[in-house]
């Protein structure tokens, strides 16, 4: 098995080693990821200016670097290998939870490997995370892959995993509301600058990501690209039906 890692932290991100090392359990194992870190940069992809793909020493592993976002990193590194099998994006230092996911530059690569017919998971953990962390998740990063090449129904899986995980849950993903607002502040120049920042408003419900991972259970969420409110358009498609 091919396995291609990536990541949008940056290519010297210790998660994506820690990815890495796991991964070479499963398969053959290349690292394309970004140069410097695309956190929350989405699925932005690059169209404007050619982008590089430069080999990068980075422990014993075959490793690329691109001047470019995750989903490049990850259509790069499926275009330069023969045949990809499997794309493992991480691992994130942040979670991608929530309304998180529609940012995620971490996500965003395993949704682009998605997009190629590859299947893909995306890994977050808490920013917070240290050596002895990583090796304390690796038992769960191995049976979370297991699982998930167990399960060929499964093509896109958003993964997330506490410091000190206690068991899995399968879940959904969080929506709850958010008060948003925007900080102003000054440089030390003088100038103008801005934060967005936002407040929860409500608690997160018992089946999805974040209840889990505020109780200290991996969070593993199967995810879709068909983005269509199904509800929404049949009931239009039945309104239409009455009126024609």
């Amino acid at each position: 098995m091919q396995i291609l890692v990536s990541n949008d932290d940056g290519i010297f991100s210790p998660g994506v080693l820690a990815l890495a090392q796991v991964a070479r359990h499963f398969g053959n194992v290349r690292i394309v990821a970004p140069d410097v870190e695309q956190s929350a940069m989405g699925h932005a992809i690059t169209i404007m200016r050619p982008l590089h793909y430069h080999a990068t020493q980075l422990s014993d592993f075959e490793a690329y670097r691109v001047n470019g976002t995750p989903a490049d990193c990850v259509a790069l590194g499926a275009y330069h290998w023969d045949k990809v099998d499997l794309v493992l994006s991480g691992i994130n230092l942040g979670f991608n939870i929530g309304s998180g996911i529609g940012h995620s530059g971490t996500v965003a690569a395993a949704k682009q490997a998605a997009l190629l017919d590859i299947p893909a998971i995306a890994f977050s953990a808490p920013s917070n995370m240290s050596a002895a962390n990583y090796t304390l998740i690796e038992p769960y990063l191995k049976e979370v892959i297991e699982t998930f090449l167990s399960r060929p129904d499964i093509r896109l899986l958003n993964a997330n995993f506490p410091l000190n995980p206690k068991g899995i849950h399968w879940t959904r993903v969080s929506l709850r509301h958010y008060e948003g607002h925007v900080v102003p502040g000054q440089d030390p120049m003088g100038r103008n600058h801005y934060w967005f920042a936002a407040k929860p408003l409500t608690q997160a419900e018992p089946d999805t990501d974040r209840y889990a991972i505020e109780h200290d259970y991996v969070s593993l969420t199967p995810l879709s690209l068909d983005m269509t409110d199904e509800a929404a358009l049949n009931a239009n498609k039945q309104e239409a039906l009455l009126t024609t």
